[in-house]
Order: structure tokens, then C-alpha cells, then sequence
């Protein structure tokens, strides 16, 4: 028996038609820094789909980054959020010369010749400036983009707002405590269950790779029809292994 679809207008087929270069194609070898433009130049130039990160500068724009914090990936410190739009993006990122984009620098670049995955980073406090920020860049850009988040209160608001790109559901087996502080037991154990599934609406599951096999991916492909990408697949076996279970693979340190 098929359930019926939360939401009625089919994922489009894009969404997983060809592998996606998480952060880009990047290899430490190359000097290519994650969620640079180069690293996006490369995943273009290999066909492959991109998927990147958002985060929030201290003026509320958005920046293609994925850590909360400057220190792994830049010579500076302390917070994204402490730095404005024209100081973050005056950094460059460790391992070359690629400097940290803006949202609507990054689009530029790409402008449609791929797909576009693109996860708003959260802090699961009801501060939605991020996502507004990402329809704001998205309005206008001629080509594929997905938005998605780990936090389902996002994908309400993006609904709310009609957003016309497809929505997905970062998700995982198990929210530990030492990897999710910022979070309640309470709120670690309804996201590891999907309880807020019915209120995010979403139109695709991205899921982690060494959760599968898993429940949630299995129901959400056989029994709402909704694509299924996972993550973070980091070889050939991994890959074998995955499309057991998903429609399609977020990769790096390999190419597919």
C-alpha cells in the first residue's frame, strides 16, 4: 500500500540525477578549499551536482560556509556571526587562495549549469534571517536549486513563505549529546524519530550514509515516493552500499 504524498507536486528529477560534490569537488592535493567557488568550478566542470552551506554574518547576509566558527578553515577566530558580510569575505580559506563567498557570489558563479543543494545552517532557535536570506538570493537565479536543513522549524518557514524550491530534511539515526549540545534530550530524541516530519513538508530525505539500512529513508522512498539523497559517502564501496538504500549519493575524496 502506497501512503499518500504530504505535499503533491513531484520532486523534480534533477534533484538526484547525478552524483553531488559535497562542498564542491575538492581534493586536499589541489589546494581547493571547500565551499569555495574553485571547488564548485570543479564539480561543474565534472557534471557533477554541488551541495554547500550557509551561514550568517554579523549583517545578516548569507555566506557559502559550513562551520559555525572561523578557526578550522581561516586564520582568523572566533564566530561567523561576529564578522560582517565584507569581513568574511575578505578572509582566505585554509589550503589556498580561494576567499569565503557570499551567497550571491556563488550562485553567480555557478549561475544553473548544475545543480545547486544548498543547507541552511541552524541554530534551532527560531532565527529564520538565514533562510529569508536564501529565498531573497534564490528569487531570480535561472537554474536548479534545492534548499534543506536539519531543522524542520526552517522547512515550516520556507513553506510558509511559498518558497518554490524543493525542501529537504537533513536527518540521522541518533542526535548524540557531545555533537548536538546546543540541543534538549527532548528535542535530540524527536529529531532522531522525525516526529516534526508532518510539519516540514519535505519534498526529498538526506540522511546519513552509515545510518543505512534505516526505517525513515526506507518509508520515505517506498511509501511517499520522495527521494532519497544520503551523506557523506567517501569511496567506491561506500558508494555500492548506499544506492542500496538511496537514490542517490553526497560524495567526497573520490570521484563516483
Amino acid at each position: 500500500m502506497r501512503l499518500e504524498r504530504l505535499d503533491s507536486p513531484e520532486p523534480p528529477a534533477w534533484l538526484v540525477a547525478r552524483p553531488i560534490a559535497h562542498r564542491g569537488l575538492r581534493f586536499a592535493r589541489d589546494g581547493v578549499a571547500e565551499n569555495s567557488v574553485a571547488a564548485a568550478e570543479a564539480a561543474i566542470a565534472c557534471n557533477y551536482a554541488i551541495e554547500c552551506d550557509l551561514e550568517l554574518s554579523r549583517d545578516a547576509e548569507a555566506v557559502v560556509f559550513h562551520d559555525d566558527s572561523l578557526d578550522r578553515l581561516t586564520q582568523a577566530s572566533g564566530r561567523v556571526g561576529a564578522y560582517s558580510l565584507r569581513e568574511l569575505t575578505d578572509l582566505t580559506l585554509a589550503g589556498g587562495a580561494c576567499r569565503i563567498p557570499s551567497l550571491r557570489t556563488f550562485l553567480a558563479a555557478v549561475d544553473g549549469r548544475v545543480p545547486l543543494v544548498i543547507e541552511i545552517k541552524s541554530r534551532f532557535d527560531g532565527d529564520f534571517r538565514l533562510a529569508a536570506r536564501a529565498l531573497e538570493a534564490l528569487a531570480n537565479y535561472p537554474g536548479p536549486a534545492a534548499l534543506k536543513s536539519f531543522d524542520p522549524t526552517v522547512l515550516a518557514f520556507l513553506r510558509a513563505r511559498r518558497a518554490s524550491r524543493p525542501l529537504g530534511l537533513v536527518a540521522q539515526a541518533e542526535y548524540a549529546a557531545d555533537e548536538w549540545p546546543q540541543l534538549k534530550p527532548a528535542q535530540r530524541r524527536a529529531l532522531a524519530a522525525l516526529a516534526d516530519f508532518p510539519a516540514a513538508r519535505p519534498d526529498f530525505l538526506s540522511f546519513r550514509a552509515s545510518d543505512l539500512p534505516h526505517a525513515a529513508p526506507t518509508l520515505c522512498r517506498a511509501g511517499l515516493g520522495l527521494p532519497v539523497m544520503t551523506w557523506t559517502v567517501r569511496g567506491p564501496a561506500e558508494r555500492a552500499q548506499a544506492l542500496r538504500w538511496a537514490d542517490q549519493i553526497v560524495f567526497e575524496g573520490f570521484e563516483p
